[in-house]
């Protein structure tokens, strides 16, 4: 007691310990030059899947945006909802040079997870968007999975109709308090892309509301001591290796493109293009 000092603040910045090429060109021009080497695939089917509000819908707006080179808002959001604005699937392509020229990879946007049963997009679902058997316009139901009868179910999917890489999309801004149901949920997802072979990654989505050193500077992620310690706890968390965790900020109260944002984003893209375009290659 008395005259003792207070012992300082943890330094919330740390040695870079992820190195990015900040404002270069070559993520950009890989994800405008891709093209499926596997004849059978047209477009790559990238399916996003997290929990209500993570920002699976906000990602693939900035993706959008990034390529566009504008502020883009393809895909409806609500940033004030609890439960998830998505209800039905729906498959969105990016234009390219023109209305009718699409670049050659698509996103699956689904419900949200939520922590309860009978709440949410159901696990068994998301097992079946990845084999291709459900078809957009359906419309998700918590209780209960797609059933074979049902219209929108694809009897027949064909390489092209199945997932290729599977995102898992995560809040940083909510991952300490990640509740126990909802980690046996995500975690049954992983399961069922390991057992069908397909690759899984995470993107880390509101990076700058979870850390005011990247809030401030956007190009602190990589030294931010809360960013790391976050990816380290979804690794052990839910098994994604570190490599394969992508920390992302997505555009949504801006009103023009950034160059630090963008890179962060092609970064997450040049690694989801080249996971799916390895998962068709070796079928």
């Amino acid at each position: 007691m008395g005259g003792g000092q207070s012992k300082p603040a943890a330094d919330p910045l740390i040695a870079e310990w992820r190195k990015i090429l900040w404002g270069q060109k070559e993520d950009l021009q890989f994800v405008k030059n891709y093209q499926p080497y596997n004849n059978e695939v047209k477009e790559l089917r990238v399916l996003l899947y997290g929990l209500c509000g993570a920002g699976k819908s906000s990602f693939i707006n900035s993706v959008d945006t990034v390529l566009q080179g504008s502020i883009t808002r393809q895909v409806p959001t609500d940033a004030n909802s609890s439960k998830s604005f998505t209800i039905k699937r729906r498959t969105y392509k990016i234009n390219k040079e023109g209305p009718v020229t699409f670049y050659p990879f698509v996103f699956t946007d689904i419900m949200g997870l939520e922590k309860c049963d009978q709440q949410g997009v159901c696990v068994e679902d998301i097992r079946l968007d990845m084999k291709g058997h459900i078809k957009d316009g359906y419309k998700f139901h918590p209780y209960c999975e797609i059933s074979e009868d049902d219209q929108y179910y694809n009897n027949s999917p064909t390489l092209e109709d199945k997932a290729h890489v599977l995102i898992c999309v995560i809040d940083a801004s909510t991952v300490e308090v990640l509740d126990d149901e909802s980690k046996k949920k995500m975690t049954r997802v992983k399961l069922a892309a390991r057992d069908l072979g397909i690759p899984h990654l995470a993107v880390l989505t509101k990076i700058d509301k979870a850390c005011k050193e990247v809030q401030s500077d956007v190009k602190n992620v990589y030294k931010s001591k809360y960013i790391k310690e976050t990816m380290e706890k979804i690794s052990v968390d839910l098994g994604f290796p570190l490599n394969g965790i992508f920390p992302v900020k997505n555009y949504n109260s801006e009103n023009k493109t950034n160059d630090d944002i963008d890179s962060l984003i092609l970064c997450a893209m040049k690694q989801i293009i080249d996971s799916g375009e390895n998962f068709v290659n070796q079928l």
